[in-house]
């Protein structure tokens, strides 16, 4: 069983976006903008963006690795960061694919809180490690996770170059 993991396919995708929805839905929340981490919270933010009729959408790009097994200390946001007096007073959701260290979900969280009125957080998975628990969550594990977007290795070698 140690090998034993949390398999994410595109069908469940779909299920868990619309099950995130619902959550925000029935707690009475109204973003008026959905924030996606790039790049595993893109799609979730679309998905959502398009259950909860949000048409105001963003993201943010968050780094935490310089390298093959170089990690930073701190995670930070790379540019294009969206503008400060666009989030003035917004409801604002951010969208990520998990929360494990939750020190991504914490910057952006951190950046957004000066500025907006309000802002939640939705996760398809949350580790019980995180440092942010997220508003919204559609299963909490402490598998490694196959997510159908990474799960199978990238068609072209950008760093050796050449295609698979």
């Amino acid at each position: 069983m140690a090998d034993e993991r949390e398999i994410l396919t595109y069908e469940l995708f779909g299920t868990a976006v619309r099950d995130l929805a619902r959550q925000v839905v029935d707690s009475g929340y109204e973003p008026d903008l959905v924030l996606s981490i790039a790049r595993g919270g893109l799609g979730l933010g679309m998905g959502l963006g398009y259950a909860l009729d949000v048409k105001n959408l963003s993201a943010v790009n968050v780094e935490f690795y310089t390298g093959v097994d170089q990690r930073l200390d701190v995670p930070i946001m790379l540019p294009p960061t969206p503008q400060a007096v666009d989030l003035s007073g917004l409801k604002v959701l951010i969208a990520d694919d998990v929360a494990d260290s939750g020190r991504t979900l914490e910057i952006v969280q951190e950046f957004c809180a000066d500025h907006v009125a309000e802002a939640r957080t939705a996760v398809i998975y949350e580790k019980p490690r995180t440092v942010v628990h997220a508003d919204y969550v559609w299963r909490r594990t402490d598998l490694w996770i196959n997510f159908p977007w990474s799960s199978e290795p990238p068609l072209v070698d950008r760093r050796g170059g050449g295609a698979h």
